[in-house]
C-alpha cells in the first residue's frame, strides 16, 4: 500500500515581534496600574446602612458623617470633638485607670483579650474621652462615649471617666455636655458595672448642686443601664435624628409583650412627641444649638449668683 502524501506546505516561519506599538499599547500599562486594586483604597465608598447606597468617601466626610437620606451614621471621640468645639480645638482631660479584669472573667475569650482587642482597634484606653474647649464661645467640657468600644458599654472604666468630666466641669465651673452611645453595662464586670449607674447618678448630683448646667445628647444607640442613669438626667435632652434610645431593645420589648411595636418606636422622633426628649437636632446644627443652650442657662447662672 503506498504511503499517503502529505501535499501541505509547511507552517510558516513565527512573525518577529513588531518593533512599534500603537499609542493606545504604550500608555495601556500606565492605566492599568492606575485602576489596579492595589492603587485603590479599600474605603473609597462607604454604603448607607439605611438605603444600601454607595456614598463617596470624601462626600460623606464633608456632610459631617450623614448620609444623603438623612442617616446619622456612627462617629468615634475625634470627629465628635472636631464637629462640636469651636474650630476643633480642644485640651483633653485624661481619665483615670481603671482596674482591670477585677473577676477574671472568662466568656469565649479572656475579658483581657478583649479589652486588648477594643483598643488595638479603637486606639482608645476606654469608652469615654473628655476634653474642654469653647463651644459658641461658651467654655464646657465634653464628654464622649464611643460605641466602638465594646458596644459603649458602661464599666468601672467608663463611670470613671464621666465622674472625672463631672469634677472637671464643676472644678473650672462651665457646664457639662454629654454624647452618649451604649448597648448597656459591661456583663465582664459584673455588678461592678452596675454599680456605676449609682455613681455616675452622684456626680450630676454635683452639678446640680453647683448649680451647672448638664446637657445629654443621644446618639444611636443610648440603651440599657447608661440610658437608666445619667442619659436621663440632663438640664436638656437633645437627640440625633433617627438615635434608639430605650432600656431594653425593640425586639425584646416584642417578645415580651407580645404585641407589635408602633412605628418608629424608641426613635428620637417618636420620643419627642412622647416628651422623653426636648429636640431632635442635625450634626451640623448641634454646635450653633449647645451653644444658644449652654449660653441661656449659664446667664441664668450668673443671675443667680447674684442675686
Amino acid at each position: 500500500m503506498a504511503e499517503a502524501r502529505n501535499d501541505l506546505p509547511p507552517d510558516p516561519p513565527p512573525r518577529p515581534e513588531r518593533q512599534r506599538q500603537g499609542w493606545l499599547a504604550k500608555i495601556a500599562p500606565g492605566v492599568r496600574r492606575l485602576v489596579s486594586k492595589r492603587e485603590t483604597p479599600e474605603n473609597l465608598w462607604v454604603k448607607c446602612p439605611q438605603t444600601g447606597e454607595m456614598i463617596y468617601r470624601s462626600d460623606l466626610e464633608a456632610a459631617l458623617w450623614v448620609t444623603p437620606s438623612g442617616h446619622h451614621m456612627r462617629i468615634g471621640p475625634d470627629l465628635r470633638f472636631a464637629y462640636t468645639f469651636d474650630g476643633g480645638k480642644r485640651e483633653a482631660i485624661p481619665a483615670p485607670r481603671a482596674v482591670e479584669d477585677p473577676l477574671h472573667f472568662v466568656d469565649d475569650k479572656p475579658y483581657r483579650v478583649r479589652l486588648a482587642q477594643a483598643r488595638k482597634a479603637s486606639g482608645e484606653d476606654d469608652a469615654m474621652a473628655i476634653a474642654y474647649g469653647l463651644v459658641g464661645g461658651v467654655p464646657v467640657v465634653v464628654l464622649v462615649q464611643d460605641f466602638a468600644f465594646m458596644a459603649g458599654s458602661l464599666g468601672m472604666a467608663a463611670g470613671e471617666g464621666f465622674i472625672t468630666a463631672a469634677q472637671a466641669a464643676v472644678k473650672r465651673g462651665v457646664p457639662l455636655v454629654a454624647f452618649t452611645a451604649a448597648g448597656g453595662a459591661r456583663m465582664q464586670e459584673g455588678a461592678l458595672s452596675l454599680m456605676q449607674m449609682a455613681r455616675t447618678t452622684l456626680a450630676v448630683q454635683d452639678l446640680k448642686r453647683a448649680r451647672l448646667p448638664y446637657v445629654v445628647v443621644l446618639t444611636d444607640p443610648t440603651t440599657g443601664g447608661v440610658t437608666a442613669s445619667y442619659a436621663m438626667l440632663g438640664d436638656v435632652h437633645l437627640a440625633e435624628p433617627g438615635a434608639l434610645v430605650g432600656f431594653a431593645g425593640p425586639r425584646v420589648i416584642e417578645q415580651t409583650i407580645r404585641e407589635v411595636l408602633p412605628p418608629g418606636f424608641q426613635r428620637a422622633e417618636y420620643l419627642v412627641e412622647k416628651g422623653m426628649v426636648d429636640r431632635v437636632t442635625s450634626r451640623k446644627e448641634l454646635p450653633e444649638v449647645l451653644g444658644s443652650i449652654l449660653g441661656t442657662l449659664m446667664m441664668g447662672r450668673r443671675l443667680l449668683a447674684a442675686e
